[in-house]
């Protein structure tokens, strides 16, 4: 494979951001997170779209707002979401609550109350809304029993996922609706990441007819699940090409049952995967002997982005060192977690793998690319004890501003009380 390259900074700025802020520190373009949120705006639909950021990608409140300026809404997976995006800017009604954990009572009547839409994805959760609010609209998230993804940590649909109402259980959902006079407003199906074209279509055509089900249906939200192909040798889902089949889906939907429904999708690694970058310090350099192998050790690791110990990622790596050099190495990319599985250069199964990089000295700083999504968000922060990473923004202007501090090692742990 050939050498990776930077996305959108240069060694010029990979030395200054480091200087200034130290390392390791993620940084993120907002040019490049307007031209993704542009991209989802203009996504093949029939009669409206509104394309809902999933924000456990990246949550800081500051990507939250240039998102919201650019007509981005929010998908909130939690509670807690729910109030971060509120914070940012959001309005209520800009929000979708789809949960795996069911609110209680008292603060489902909150939420919903201040006007932010509430997904149920259980009949259990299904029971509760309409104990809470009879008589009114709902929407629903249907297992349609199949699932997609790169792993399967990554597929949330099929038979092995507990992700949303399973489709058989129809008959029971309209129990629930009749015992509480509730319609349904909004139909959201997700079947997980790294989806194929073809199976995404197949999904539409299923979601579709679950609208056909319920009549009173106006928003077909199809979730997310687009590949982004962040190595050199990946390809991303073309919105323009996966979308043009489903708007037809939805014109002959129409044309043969009268009703014109709303786009939602709700992109996350696609609009933030490729804005960020993680500027680490090569901090160590070893080997295992002649038949072994070379491994640069860093001062990040899986207490800033765990995907590759997780799924077995892989993300592009740059070494920008100090002095011009033509030279390669193959070399083993390791964190500075005290954890075997913390290599950021490995095969899915976890076995390392060596790396084709520039050839680099102690002191010379790496940057991984593809960092923007489910990284700082992600992490396993403070293994270790490592602080929280830093993050700054690189605004369209070009200035650079701290968006996250760096933890101070007291914050780590503050909430612990020390008996006596």
């Amino acid at each position: 494979m050939d050498l990776e390259k930077l996305r959108f900074l240069n060694e010029e700025e990979v030395h200054s951001i480091a200087e200034t802020f130290g390392t390791p520190v993620f940084v993120y373009s907002e040019s490049e997170l307007i031209q993704r949120a542009e991209a989802a705006r203009s996504f093949p639909n029939a009669f409206g779209i509104t394309p809902r950021f999933a924000m456990k990608a990246n949550p800081n409140g500051n990507i939250l707002k240039i998102f919201r300026k650019h007509g981005i809404h929010i998908d909130a997976s939690s509670e807690f979401e729910v109030e971060r995006a509120l914070h940012s800017g959001y309005s209520p009604e800009e929000i979708l609550f789809t949960g795996q954990q069911p609110p209680s009572e008292a603060r489902l009547r909150e939420i919903v109350g201040r006007g932010t839409d509430y997904n149920a994805c259980s009949l259990y959760q299904l029971e509760l809304y309409g104990k809470c609010f009879p008589g009114t609209e709902i929407s629903m998230r249907i297992n349609p029993g199949l699932g997609s993804g790169g792993t399967k940590k990554t597929d949330v649909g099929g038979t092995t996922s507990s992700f949303g109402i399973w489709h058989e259980s129809i008959p029971e959902v309209k129990e629930i609706l009749n015992k509480y006079s509730l319609k349904v407003k909004r139909i959201h199906t997700h079947i997980g990441s790294g989806s194929d074209p073809e199976v995404w279509k197949a999904v539409a055509k299923y979601t579709l007819e679950y609208a056909e089900i319920f009549p009173e249906t106006r928003i077909v939200n199809l979730g997310g699940g687009f590949k982004v192909g962040r190595m050199s040798d990946e390809i991303s889902t073309d919105f323009q090409k996966i979308g043009a089949p489903v708007k037809e889906l939805f014109l002959e939907f129409e044309r043969k049952q009268g009703r014109k429904l709303h786009l939602e999708i709700e992109p996350g690694t696609s609009l933030v995967a490729n804005c960020g970058s993680l500027i680490s310090r090569i901090m160590d350099k070893v080997h295992t002997g002649p038949k072994g192998m070379k491994f640069i050790k860093l001062d990040s690791g899986m207490d800033s982005n765990t995907r590759p110990s997780l799924y077995g990622s892989r993300h592009p790596l740059i070494a920008v060192g100090k002095k011009p050099s033509g030279a390669t190495e193959e070399c083993v990319v390791v964190g500075h977690c005290c954890e075997s599985g913390d290599v950021f250069t490995q095969e899915m199964g976890g076995e390392p793998m060596t790396r084709k990089l520039s050839e680099s000295e102690i002191g010379d700083y790496m940057v991984m690319e593809g960092v923007g999504a489910y990284c700082a968000s992600m992490s396993t922060k403070n293994y270790n004890s490592f602080p929280e990473v830093p993050e700054v923004l690189i605004s369209e202007d070009k200035k650079i501003h701290l968006i996250r501090k760096r933890q101070e090692l007291s914050q780590i742990f503050q909430n612990e009380i020390l008996l006596p």
